[in-house]
C-alpha cells in the first residue's frame, strides 16, 4: 500500500500528516504555504500520495490543529509507525510523549531517564530528527538552565516559543523547568 498524506492549515501555518495503513508515519510542523508543506512532504516521503484523510486521520488532524492552537491534549493515543526510527529514538520519543502540555523537560532529564546523562546531545539529535512533531512534542524539551535550546523546524526557536506560549495556559508550575 502506498502511504498517503494530507495537508492542513493551522494558526501557525500549513502542516502535513503522512499515514500508512492507518498509522501515522509522519507529522510535519508548519510551513508558510501549502506549496511549501507539499514540497517538504514529497522530499521526505517520496512515495506518499496526497489523499483525503480517512475519518480517523481527519479526527487526528483536528486534534493536532487544536493542540497547535493551545488545546490541552497530549495526543498520546495516536498510533505512530515507528518502523523508520532507531530503538534509541523510540525510547527518546516515548519519554518526550510523557511531557504534558504546559510542561517542559530538559535534554538532560531525558538522558538521565534513559540511564546516561552523557547522552544529552544524542537526545537533542534524536529530537531534531523527530518525524512526528507535535505528536512527539519535541518543542517541550528545553536546554539546561531554563534556556530554550534549538529547534530544527521551519521557524526555528520562534516557532518553539509560539507552541510553548499557546500551551502555557496549562502550565502547573514554571513552564521552563516544570518537569515531566
Amino acid at each position: 500500500m502506498t502511504p498517503g498524506f494530507s495537508i492542513f492549515e493551522t494558526t501557525l501555518g500549513w502542516c502535513g500528516l503522512i499515514e500508512d495503513e492507518g498509522r501515522i508515519r509522519g507529522c510535519l510542523l508548519p510551513e508558510p504555504s501549502p506549496a511549501a508543506i507539499r514540497a517538504r512532504v514529497r522530499r521526505l516521503y517520496r512515495e506518499a500520495r496526497e489523499a483525503e484523510p480517512t475519518p480517523d486521520l481527519a479526527r487526528a488532524i483536528a486534534r493536532i490543529t487544536d493542540l497547535i492552537d493551545g488545546a490541552n491534549d497530549d495526543l498520546r493515543d495516536l498510533e505512530l509507525d515507528l518502523s523508520a526510527v532507531s530503538a534509541f529514538e523510540q525510547r527518546v520519543y516515548a519519554l518526550a510523549r510523557d511531557i504534558r502540555p504546559g510542561q517542559t523537560s530538559t535534554y538532560g532529564d531525558i538522558a538521565r531517564a534513559l540511564g546516561d546523562l552523557n547522552e544529552s546531545r544524542a537526545v537533542g539529535v534524536a529530537l531534531g530528527r523527530n518525524p512526528f512533531a507535535p505528536i512527539v512534542p519535541c518543542h517541550r524539551v528545553v536546554a539546561a538552565g531554563q534556556k530554550l535550546g534549538g529547534f530544527s523546524a521551519t521557524g526555528g526557536r520562534a516557532l518553539k516559543l509560539k507552541l510553548l506560549a499557546n500551551e502555557s495556559r496549562w502550565a502547573t508550575g514554571d513552564l521552563f523547568g516544570g518537569g515531566r
